[in-house]
């Protein structure tokens, strides 16, 4: 069948158009002279009709767009009363209700009851069942009957035919389970993935893999070449000398002390490593120019700790798997090829001088984990539909594997080769990179809605809760709602900015592709020291970024838990506004209180001024009375002039 085939109504199927809508729009055209039909009037009104409720559908979504509060009867009983609103259901329908409706629940649920098939019809009140769905349904009735005018009948008689379509509704009670229109992206996500106990360690071998691949092919590209010693090694030299001297002795007790003395072992373990891959020359070169004292008893000091850590339950201390195989062989290597010098293991060597020790046992757990990764890779691509990485099952299918082992014993006699290292961090590293291919396409994928089709056309108002024939609780919290700008993705919609600023760094990038790290031809070879194998593995990135927005929920949301807590921002002027507008918000509501209580005492001390205005000419009154009393009332007042007239010569004062 060739690709021609594969069109409209070839050999892949038909074309049925949207989920509940025409394969195709069809709207009359009009000319002069033509014979206008019922068929074209209906044509019409069909297609205007059809382009609205297309609108509605996939621009609006369904739910309830205004109103439509369900509250209980104020005479209670077993009805409720729903408030005038509108609502979209999933096929585009308008739902309309321009007055409050009371709502007959036990009426409801009798008529649920006798149209279930195999349920006994008594009495309502008797059920066990005590919660329900209260539904609003779109419904047509054809109204206002007409005679044709053929006939000349009037009505109503056989022949007559409605004239008009009314748009109403009625309400439907169903048992407490409802299907929810709106579009989760975390459900598809982890559709694509198998579910989250299934992706996490994947997840976790491809971080750990991510920490080792550069530092395997490093290894084997060297040669005989030095590590590269800098200040940065004689510090943590000199730093995990002085922690390991000052932990005592004596078995350790506490999983904490011991994961931080395996962190200096390994921190130790690495510099003298790469110490140990210079000459005699280099060495005593280096112990000038960083101080780096009695050499032998840091390895003395070494081996003291790796004796006390090998006596410790590596699965108390470190109960995730990747982090305790990782563990026990820093401890092994570091008491195998540092303690006392190897120089017949070149390739350990240059793997503990990076801070990644590979034992025997590591090797082979990396054997079963690289055909782990393949496997999980080629059964996600097999079940997942709609991949736009087209090239992506092939170049899984390519990748050479090397041969899975059994889990040996630890053996440090064993010596790795250059051709089983680059084996290993070849295949590794592909399929790193192939999983985050495979986990970005999938991310990239849920921006894109998909049209589902409508089966059930009902819109939830609000959940019940009976008591006999009595609603005793009223509940739409969960019901769904019309949010402006689109609603298939529901909750979604606020991080839909957040996903597609992401999705730029993501999505229609460049394929990523596995790359060898350059190692120069000659000299030192200048080699990290991994600062993060046993602690929290890095993540970060676009792709982790994305991940965690789509599993991770924000308070309130009722979606699947994340993988890890964490919060992701993205600083912009929108939320920098919505930040300074929540400020002043809180400051002018501050600012209003204050205003009032102001006003308070503004109309007290106006009732205070009020009342003294009225009760003073009293007071003068009564003032001015017992001043006459005291003075005999017989004699006249003096004026104010006489009484301050200054006195003659030989007068008294």
């Amino acid at each position: 069948m060739s690709k021609a085939d594969c069109g409209c109504g070839g050999g892949c199927g038909g074309c049925g158009g949207l989920p509940g809508g025409p394969a195709a729009f069809v709207r009359p055209r009009f000319f002069a002279g033509q014979l206008l039909t019922e068929d074209d009037l209906s044509q019409l009104v069909e297609y205007v009709t059809g382009k609205s409720r297309l609108r509605n559908r996939t621009l609006a979504g369904p739910g309830v767009v205004c109103g439509l509060e369900v509250s209980c009867d104020p005479c209670g009983g077993g009805t409720v009363v729903v408030r005038p609103g509108h609502a979209l259901d999933c096929r585009g329908n308008d739902i309309v209700l321009s007055c409050t409706e009371k709502v007959d629940v036990r009426a409801l649920v009798r008529e649920l009851r006798v149209s279930s098939l195999g349920v006994d019809c008594s009495d309502a009140c008797d059920d066990d069942q005590r919660r329900y769905g209260l539904y609003v349904r779109y419904e047509e009735t054809p109204v206002d009957p007409v005679a044709p005018y053929a006939t000349e009948e009037p009505c109503p008689a056989p022949g007559c035919v409605p004239s008009r379509i009314q748009e109403g509704f009625r309400f439907v009670v169903k048992c407490d389970e409802s299907e929810d229109h709106r579009y989760n992206p975390v459900t598809r996500l982890l559709a694509a993935v198998g579910d989250r106990d299934r992706y996490e360690p994947v997840r976790v071998l491809g971080q750990r893999f991510g920490l080792y691949v550069d530092a395997l092919f490093a290894a084997g590209a060297a040669g005989a070449r030095p590590i590269e010693f800098t200040a940065d090694d004689a510090a943590r030299y000199a730093r995990s000398l002085a922690w390991l001297g000052e932990s005592g002795e004596g078995p350790v007790t506490s999983p904490q002390v011991a994961r931080e003395m395996t962190e200096h072992v390994r921190a130790l373990a690495s510099a003298l490593a790469r110490y140990d891959t210079y000459d005699a020359a280099g060495q005593e070169r280096l112990r000038g120019e960083h101080d780096l004292g009695d050499v032998q008893a840091a390895r003395g000091a070494l081996g003291t700790a790796c004796e006390r850590l090998a006596a410790t339950d590596p699965e108390q201390v470190w109960p995730d798997r990747a982090h305790r195989a990782a563990a026990v062989a820093v401890v092994a290597e570091a008491a195998a090829r540092v303690v006392t010098p190897d120089p017949e293991a070149p390739l350990e060597v240059r793997l503990l001088a990076q801070g990644v020790p590979v034992s025997n046992v590591l090797q082979a757990e990396f054997r079963a984990d690289i055909v782990r990764l393949r496997e999980w890779l080629l059964n996600r691509l097999d079940r997942t539909p709609g991949l736009a990485d087209c090239a992506l099952r092939d170049d899984v299918r390519k990748t050479p594997i090397p041969h899975p082992l059994p889990t040996p014993e630890p053996d440090p006699s064993q010596r790795l080769t250059i051709a089983e290292l680059d084996h290993i961090a070849d295949a590794a590293g592909r399929l790193t990179v192939y999983v985050r291919r495979f986990v970005a396409d999938a991310a990239c994928s849920t921006l894109n809605p998909p049209c589902t089709n409508c089966s059930d056309t009902d819109v939830l108002l609000a959940h019940l809760e009976l008591d006999g024939c009595d609603v005793t609780r009223v509940c739409a919290a969960t019901r769904e709602q019309v949010l402006p700008g689109g609603s298939a993705y529901g909750e979604w919609l606020p991080k839909l900015y957040q996903l597609r600023h992401l999705a730029q760094q993501v999505c229609c990038v460049p394929v990523p592709v596995p790359r060898r790290p350059s190692v120069p031809a000659e000299g030192p070879v200048r080699r990290p020291y991994v600062a993060g194998l046993l602690g929290d593995w890095p993540r970060g990135g676009p792709l982790d970024d994305m991940w965690d927005l789509l599993v991770t929920p924000a308070p309130g949301e009722t979606v699947p838990q994340p993988l890890h807590e964490r919060v992701y921002t993205v600083p912009s002027e929108v939320t920098d506004g919505l930040q300074e507008l929540g400020t002043l918000r809180a400051q002018v509501s501050d600012l209003t209180a204050s205003l009032t209580a102001l006003r308070a005492q503004l109309d007290a001390a106006r009732e205070q001024v009020t009342q003294v205005r009225e009760e003073l000419p009293e007071r003068l009154g009564d003032r001015l009375a017992d001043l006459e009393s005291s003075e005999g009332g017989t004699q006249p007042r003096r004026t104010r002039s006489s009484s301050t007239r200054k006195p003659r010569s030989g007068e008294s004062s």
